[in-house]
């Protein structure tokens, strides 16, 4: 197996809504988000999938030198060598691809979040940071695009916060914001015993009003010019909001099953927004 085939497995089995806005790239551009998006997953997995922390930790820390390696075109990892093919076309920094770590090892110590202002701290190690590198792949004219490509990484993650806040809390993690949990009387408790209370609901209503307002300042970023370019983020935004839309049709019952959207839905919202993209610039 390729590194690239790997990256490209590994992207395919996660299901990712990601997976489905790559499709509309042309090859290169292809690879190298893929590698990214498969050097997120490994990272991740490396904290949610290893129960041990200190082996969880140490997982990490060799992945930090692996990014070294990449810079040093010595990479021994599939995803390491792929990425390594990424940077012969592609300006992207490794000290991004640190603070990706640094992010995904917030979870080994982080379990709760005092305010917003530290939740978006975690957001923007582990999402606005990979937007800032995936702009980079997809090309811009502007920099104003990497202000767009880091509200909408924010975005993305606060989706991710709500969709899966039972999944978090079978972990023992609770990224809603203290403070936020406070003013809608929501208990820690009832979070981590997995109940679906109205204050839950209410609170989850007001958190997806805080995103839907990051998607709106994000696309409100992004200038004409490099629509085009950045149409796989603005599919993988067609696709989350798509999320956010389910989930409140579905009354946020988030406790109770974990709303997605099917890979047909998916797949439509991508060529869709594509279609409607390319007609743009034309």
């Amino acid at each position: 197996m390729t590194p690239d085939q790997y990256c490209r497995d590994k992207a395919a089995k996660s299901g990712s809504s990601f997976y489905y806005s790559f499709m509309f790239l042309p090859p290169q551009r292809r690879q190298a988000i893929t590698a990214l998006y498969a050097f997120c997953r490994e990272v991740d997995d490396a904290v949610d999938e290893i129960a041990d922390p200190e082996v969880a930790a140490q997982t990490l820390a060799w992945w930090r030198t692996e990014v070294e390696n990449i810079f040093n075109k010595t990479a021994t990892h599939p995803v390491g060598k792929a990425l390594e093919e990424a940077l012969q076309h592609f300006e992207l920094h490794q000290e991004y691809f640190l603070e990706i770590i640094d992010g995904m090892e917030m979870d080994l110590y982080q379990h709760r979040y005092e305010a917003f202002k530290h939740l978006a701290l975690y957001c923007h190690r582990v999402a606005s940071v990979v937007g800032l590198l995936a702009a980079e792949i997809f090309g811009y004219q502007h920099r104003q695009t990497l202000k767009y490509a880091e509200k909408l990484g924010l975005a993305f993650q606060l989706t991710n916060i709500i969709r899966d806040v039972r999944e978090d809390a079978e972990r023992g993690r609770i990224y809603l914001p203290q403070e936020d949990m406070d003013q809608f009387g929501v208990k820690a408790d009832d979070i981590l015993a997995l109940k679906q209370t109205p204050e839950l609901t209410a609170l989850l209503a007001f958190e997806t009003d805080r995103a839907r307002t990051f998607y709106q300042e994000a696309k409100g970023l992004l200038p004409p010019e490099d629509r085009y370019a950045q149409r796989t983020g603005l599919i993988m935004s067609a696709i989350y909001e798509a999320t956010l839309d389910e989930i409140e049709k579905d009354q946020f019952r988030v406790m109770k099953q974990r709303v997605s959207l099917t890979p047909l839905k998916k797949l439509w919202l991508a060529w869709r927004t594509s279609r409607a993209e390319k007609k743009h610039q034309q």
